[in-house]
């Protein structure tokens, strides 16, 4: 039998009845949608508009092939990525998800948990329902994705509050200035917060694992969830007639703030959603440690740029700080090729998502591994032992 070296390092054990038939990252999301309500999981899965870009970050590897090198020893092969100092099991992370919550029993203290266990870095998301300070108990490698509007003071209270919940990287999210269009969560019900009606009440009852092991678990432990991380205080709940997020005016957000974020955020700073290699070079030379190449998996500005294209160029203008890229990436042939066009690191995020529904921290370690087996098999087709764009140099052409 092959060898094959994923992140986990003890004996598998079985899968849980409801992974057994979960063979690879996409299999997550048909699973998901038969156990969610059907108005969660249009706001899980669902894009903006004409879906163009989420599209479009699927096809953009179909833009490249591999060009293996044969009669290679790779018994050495080692996945293991070092990032900001920290040595990572997996080269991909956990992409910051708003709203986890919904998809499993504190769904975010679960991710945070599990990506400890399996030594690959998680984001807490700001739209997240678990407190900040309960998440960062969870682990090293606390990252947490702050989105704020342009309030100089309300943004540093923010960032003291982060820093003394404990985290040790800020990615700042900044293609957010104002919500993308919800039509396609609003045709099936979704609102944020979620308006109670008939119809939620219906999913409910249809969807009757989700409502006991989730919903009811929630209630009698907290109560109605809240949105807890979005400012000092706390935050609207989720479940709602007439209360809004207040999310203050982001469109008014520069790079002034983000000088101002780098002068008082002392630790790792990241700057998440950029596209263009003009903003890319203002981010090194405000002095970012780094930052992610993203389009926000489809869900702002339908119609930008997949993430994979625009990626050799954002790495070109961003000289030596470390590019990371997220959206679509679905398979561990969809990693070596971000690898081999430049980027230090890469995230995932609906799978996660979806395997967090079905499966909870069981179903977020059979996604890991499963992607982990997929970067591992490939590596020894390719012929080589590492990942790095120096290894992958010439073994990617674009079609």
């Amino acid at each position: 039998m092959n060898k094959i070296n994923t992140i986990t390092t003890k004996a598998t054990p079985k899968l849980p009845r409801a992974l057994s038939k979960i063979w690879n990252l996409n299999d997550f999301q048909t699973a998901a949608k038969k156990h969610l309500p059907l108005p969660i999981y249009a706001y899980y899965a669902s894009a903006v508009e004409d879906q163009i870009t989420l599209k479009a970050n699927r096809s953009a590897f179909n833009d490249y092939e591999f060009v293996p090198n044969c009669l290679i020893n790779t018994v050495k092969r080692d996945q293991s990525i070092t990032l900001f100092g920290q040595k990572y099991a997996a080269p991909f992370g956990i992409a910051p998800m708003g709203m986890s919550a919904l998809a499993c029993f504190e769904g975010d203290i679960v991710i945070a948990k599990t990506a400890h266990q399996l030594n690959i870095p998680s984001v807490l998301s700001a739209s997240s329902l678990n407190s900040m300070e309960d998440v960062a108990n969870q682990g090293h490698g606390k990252w947490f994705q702050l989105y704020q509007p342009g309030d100089d003071e309300r943004i540093k209270l923010m960032l003291n509050r982060i820093k003394t919940a404990g985290f040790d990287t800020l990615v700042v999210t900044v293609d957010v200035p104002v919500s993308g269009n919800p039509e396609n969560q609003s045709r099936f019900g979704f609102t944020a917060p979620v308006e109670p009606s008939l119809n939620l009440a219906w999913q409910g009852l249809i969807h009757p694992k989700w409502s006991l092991n989730m919903w009811l678990k929630t209630l009698i432990k907290t109560g109605v969830p809240r949105f807890e991380n979005m400012d000092i205080g706390e935050g609207p709940p989720i479940l709602s007639k007439t209360l809004t997020r207040d999310m203050g005016v982001r469109e008014a957000l520069t790079w002034e703030h983000i000088k101002m974020i780098r002068d008082h955020w002392k630790s790792t700073l990241i700057i998440k959603g950029l596209l263009s290699p003009q903003d890319a070079a203002k981010a090194q030379k405000i002095g970012a440690d780094g930052i992610i190449v993203s389009n926000h998996g489809g869900r702002q500005l339908d119609g930008a740029q997949a993430s994979l294209r625009a990626l050799p160029a954002m790495v070109s203008a961003a000289k030596d700080m470390p590019v990371m890229l997220d959206s679509g990436i679905r398979r561990g042939s969809d990693i070596l090729k971000a690898y081999a066009l430049g980027a230090k690191f890469t995230f995932v995020g609906r799978p996660f998502l979806f395997a967090l529904s079905v499966g909870g921290g069981d179903g977020l370690r059979h996604c890991a591994d499963l992607l982990s087996q997929e970067v591992d098999r490939n590596m020894a087709m390719l012929g080589i032992n590492d990942i790095s764009q120096n290894s992958l140099k010439n073994l990617v052409v674009k079609i």
